[in-house]
Order: C-alpha cells, then sequence, then structure tokens
C-alpha cells in the first residue's frame, strides 16, 4: 500500500501545501523536529524539474515539499471564468535557468498573455479575489516567504504579512475581507486569518499537528483542512468564529487529505489511503455519514466539485496514465475526460460556469495549461508560446 501510496503523495500540488509533512518523522530520525524557517526552495535539477523544499534549522534535511516541472503551473480561473492565472518560470533554456518563478495572466482561450510580476524571487500560488479585482500569493522577495496582494493588472502590489516565519496563502473568504493561511510562526504549522485591509491577523487553529490544505467552506463560516501529525493526517473542520474547535472528521491511523467543500457548504471531498489504494471519499457534514466515490485498484486523487455540485472531476492511473476524469457525486456515471498515453494530466480546474476543465498537462521535460469542455471535447492547449509574454505596467522590477 506504501508504495502504491506514494504517486499521489509526491505530484500533489504545492500550491496546496498538502504534502508538507508527511516525511517529517523520518527525515528528523526521531520525535523532535526542526524548526521551520523563513522560505521555500525552488531547487533546479539538471533534468528541468524543480524540487521544492522548506529550509529546516538543520540544513542538512530540507523538508522535501514534492516535485515540479518548470513552466507553467496551477491554473486559476478568475470568478467571472475569462481569465487563468498561473505561475511559471518561462525561462525555456535550462543553461541559464535562473532558480525563479512568476506569476502570469491570460484569456481563458490563452491570448493576451501577461506577466504580472518580474522579480528576481520566486513568487508562487496566485489566488483571485472573490470579485476578481486582487490577486493575493506568495513571494520571498524580501528574504523570506510573506503574503503579498496586487491588483489584477499586476500594480498596486503590496506586502501584507511580516513576520520571520513563512507564510503562505490558501485562498480568500467568500465575502473578500479575509484570507486564511498557513504559517510557522509558533513552531508548527498553524492556520491564520488575515484582514488584507488592515494587517490583522488572528490564529485559527490549535491542534498538535501541522495544518495545511486549508479551504473556505462557500458560506465563509467554516474551514476545512488537514492536520499531519507525523505519518498520520486528518480532515478537520474548524468555524471561522472558533465558537467550535476543531473537530476531527476522519480519525483513522493512515492518511486523509485534500479536503475539498461542495457548493452546499455540506459536502467535503478528500483524498484517503485507507484501503489498499488511494480513493475519492465524500462526507456529509450533517450526518457524519461517508460514501466511496472511486474504487479502482490504482490511485484516483485531486478531486474538484463542479460548480453545481454534481459532479468530481478527478485525476487517475487507472489505465495506467494520470488522465482526467469526472464522476456524478455518487460515484456513479465515471467518464474519461482526457486520453493521452505519453502524457501525465494533473490539477483539473473546471470553469465557474462548468463548461470547462483547465488542467497541467506534463509531456517530456514541460508543463502546459490546456482546457477541455466538460464531456472531453474541444480540447485547447493554452501555454505554447516560447516567445515573452507582455508585461503588466505594474510589475516590479526590483
Amino acid at each position: 500500500m506504501i508504495a502504491k501510496a506514494r504517486g499521489f503523495w509526491r505530484w500533489r500540488s504545492i500550491a496546496l501545501l498538502a504534502i508538507l509533512i508527511l516525511a517529517v518523522g523520518a527525515a528528523c530520525g526521531g520525535d523532535e523536529e526542526p524548526a521551520l524557517l523563513r522560505k521555500l526552495i525552488f531547487l533546479p535539477r539538471g533534468t528541468g524539474d524543480y524540487d521544492i523544499r522548506l529550509r529546516t534549522s538543520n540544513d542538512r534535511l530540507p523538508m522535501e515539499l514534492g516535485r515540479v516541472l518548470p513552466w507553467d503551473s496551477q491554473p486559476s480561473w478568475s470568478p467571472d471564468g475569462t481569465r487563468i492565472a498561473f505561475y511559471s518560470d518561462r525561462n525555456f533554456n535550462l543553461a541559464d535557468r535562473d532558480n525563479n518563478v512568476d506569476i502570469y495572466v491570460m484569456d481563458g482561450d490563452g491570448g493576451a498573455l501577461t506577466r504580472l510580476t518580474d522579480h528576481q524571487a520566486s513568487d508562487a500560488f496566485p489566488r483571485w479575489s472573490p470579485d476578481g479585482q486582487r490577486i493575493v500569493f506568495y513571494s520571498d522577495r524580501d528574504g523570506n516567504g510573506e503574503i503579498y496582494v496586487m491588483n489584477a493588472d499586476g500594480s498596486g502590489l503590496a506586502r501584507v504579512t511580516d513576520n520571520d516565519a513563512i507564510d503562505i496563502p490558501y485562498g480568500w473568504s467568500p465575502d473578500g475581507k479575509s484570507v486564511v493561511f498557513t504559517s510557522a510562526r509558533r513552531g508548527t504549522l498553524d492556520l491564520f486569518l488575515l484582514n488584507v485591509d488592515d494587517g490583522g491577523v488572528k490564529r485559527l487553529t490549535k491542534t498538535k499537528g501541522h495544518d495545511v490544505a486549508a479551504e473556505w467552506s462557500p458560506d465563509g463560516s467554516r474551514i476545512a483542512f488537514e492536520s499531519i501529525n507525523g505519518g498520520n493526517s486528518d480532515i478537520f473542520v474548524v468555524n471561522v468564529d472558533r465558537s467550535r474547535e476543531e473537530v476531527n472528521w476522519t480519525v483513522k491511523q493512515l492518511r486523509d487529505g485534500y479536503p475539498t467543500w461542495a457548493p452546499d457548504g455540506v459536502r467535503l471531498a478528500f483524498v484517503s489511503d485507507r484501503t489498499a489504494d488511494i480513493e475519492i471519499y465524500v462526507l456529509d457534514t450533517n450526518f457524519s455519514s461517508l460514501k466511496t466515490v472511486t474504487d479502482s485498484p490504482r490511485e484516483d486523487a485531486w478531486p474538484a466539485w463542479s460548480p453545481d455540485g454534481t459532479r468530481i472531476a478527478f485525476v487517475s492511473n487507472r489505465d495506467f496514465d494520470r488522465e482526467v476524469y469526472a464522476a456524478n457525486a455518487d460515484g456513479t456515471g465515471v467518464t474519461r475526460i482526457t486520453n493521452d498515453s505519453v502524457s501525465a494530466d494533473l490539477s483539473p480546474a473546471w470553469s465557474p460556469d462548468g463548461s470547462r476543465i483547465a488542467f497541467v498537462k506534463i509531456q517530456g521535460a514541460r508543463r502546459d495549461i490546456y482546457v477541455v469542455n466538460a464531456d472531453g471535447s474541444g480540447l485547447v492547449r493554452l501555454t505554447n508560446d516560447d516567445g515573452q509574454a507582455a508585461s503588466a505596467a505594474g510589475a516590479s522590477k526590483e
């Protein structure tokens, strides 16, 4: 089971940081964990991909967070469905690789590609505000990993956290007033709430583990997250107003992670290796009932709800290649969306109207963003331009 389970937990998007501490116990060789330090390391390899690591007080044992290929990663739809933000190292000459990623935006058809940040440090993990006017992101341009906000055109860039520990954003509250983020400012990774306008920070979680992979409920009253303690991880839900302590919804001595809310704010999809394979489950938080959505002899992971809550897109290698599939929320009606035996398709993201799915295709030594209709037709490659993107007027040149 362990060997089979490694694929998903290794390839999960660092943007969610859901694999952040999976190997800490083994890496530290005991109960003591090294202190988490200031920023992520985007470590280029000769093959062209990156190891993303987090520095610790033991420089010989940086935590490996995952491996990503360069170029175009983590597509994020704007709320109106017209634009896609992503982060990228678009330096296609490996010899000139500068260990740097920046944030870009393009139209939903791949046009009007614009570079929003242009800095020698790493800028990554963009998240749109609910009104589509601003983007929150991670950057280490001031020496350690902090949270920044800019207008959707790259102007008005501002640092909104200032702490010696690393801060990494997950997403905006539905009302656009707050951002939930994870931070090591108290030794372990906890979740905090940031008031974007006045910079006020409030600690949200106080579990014994490392709290990551946070997602707001649609009504903004609760946050689901993954808490990792040694080799075990569970799904928790906490009330934003702290009127109720964190509730562990899975309580298994295995790995349950990657929680994502259905649009109804009641159901939670998540990934678990509680059986011999990695599968997708849906938890009803009203009735504490659990539904198995996938049941294949290989990995099913990266669940993403359709905007109407009736379907779940996911990634599976059940046909020996990682492809995008979709199923009804009860597990019926499984449909293969992509079909390419020479690539791996990851990170599905529904357009706001539910008509299209954006995803990342890994082929050879590069990664690009594609979109496809929800029925599998109309595949379009969006990022396929080795030339320079237009620079936003407000992009930082420091």
